[in-house]
């Protein structure tokens, strides 16, 4: 069977269901820390962080977007296929990891299913390596680190300035505070996450332009990979916060509950740790993942108070599922390709 306009037009509904996905299975690391600490219930945090999900992509320019869109594979070899496979490994891995409960990364399942699929065509020269690959798996490292020290050091000077004042008027002014809190990760969140989905549609559009050089509607035929439509643009920012709407309650009690106790104070300083490294990543178009960024954040807390603090045996059990997240998404893609290319052509 051949492909058509009508089987792009179906991958690129599929990518939007993987933005739902992604909103979902990623629902925990915006409102865990919010709703573990009672400053919201469940289903008022979900629609918060829904909100300002929504609202960062008109806020915070595409430049994720453009890498996914062409910095990690040679659009030369992307066909809808490669798109469709590589979506078939994220979305498995991410219902895997769900299902078990562990905060593993919907932007590594995306990124490595992407380029499992390619691979799984064109050899590892469809990759565009070192490109942005380097900053990408860099950050892997660094963005858990990034969120742990700004947590710490923020947890540390602000129980140092506030030593004096009284344990019940500190938890009273941060429960108002982590309202704030909360909404700034939550964009940091939708900053970052909503434009990887931007990205690869754009890339599927572009590599299949010919199929709509004459179509009635014109927004879907593209032709330069560094302009992202507004109609893709909101299209995966309303994508991504249905998703966290619909919760990802299994999550949140590893997040919240289990990795370490918090209160509104540290709370606090998890989400804005958390939201400063998102914002510096998305501001340099380096796709990360916010599950990592917040874990850290949520470690420091507890690292500030005792090393004790912190779960560190559910810690590490999250780090191996997130040492495993590429290269599995990234092999799951690689055999839904050759199941594809024997089936649609």
């Amino acid at each position: 069977m051949t492909h058509g306009a009508s089987f792009v037009l179906a991958v690129v509904v599929i990518a939007l269901a993987f933005d739902f996905i992604n909103g979902f299975h990623d629902a925990a690391n915006s409102i865990a820390t919010v709703v573990s600490t009672r400053v919201l219930s469940p289903s008022a945090a979900v629609v918060w962080a829904a909100a300002f999900n929504f609202i960062a992509v008109f806020l915070f320019g595409t430049a994720v977007a453009k890498t996914m869109g062409k910095g990690l594979v040679d659009l030369a070899v992307v066909d809808a296929n490669v798109i469709l496979a590589g979506l078939v490994g994220a979305i498995v891995w991410d219902v895997i990891t769900w299902w078990l409960a562990l905060p593993t990364s919907s932007s590594h399942a995306i990124i490595g299913g992407y380029g499992g699929a390619a691979v799984a065509k064109a050899g590892f020269t469809a990759l565009l390596f070192p490109g942005k690959w380097i900053s990408t798996l860099e950050f892997i490292v660094i963005a858990p680190v990034m969120g742990l020290t700004i947590a710490l050091v923020l947890t540390v000077a602000l129980s140092w300035m506030l030593r004096r004042s009284l344990p019940r008027r500190v938890d009273r002014v941060f429960r108002v505070l982590q309202l704030g809190s909360a909404a700034a990760y939550s964009l940091g969140h939708g900053s970052n996450d909503a434009q990887k989905t931007m990205g690869i549609i754009v890339g599927l559009l572009v590599a299949e332009q010919q199929l709509f050089a004459g179509s009635p509607i014109s927004a879907l035929h593209l032709t330069d990979a560094a302009v992202v439509p507004a109609w893709v643009i909101v299209a995966c920012g309303a994508a991504m916060g249905l998703g966290t709407m619909s919760g990802g309650w299994r999550i949140v009690k590893t997040m919240g509950q289990r990795l370490t106790k918090l209160t509104p104070f540290g709370g606090f300083c998890a989400e804005t740790s958390g939201a400063i490294t998102l914002f510096v990543a998305s501001h340099f178009g380096i796709p990360v993942s916010t599950t990592h960024t917040i874990t850290g954040a949520i470690s420091g807390v507890g690292a500030a108070q005792r090393l004790s603090a912190v779960r560190w045996g559910v810690a590490g059990r999250i780090v191996w599922a997130w040492l495993l997240t590429i290269p599995a998404s990234a092999g799951i893609a690689g055999l839904a390709y050759l199941v594809l290319r024997g089936l649609i052509r």
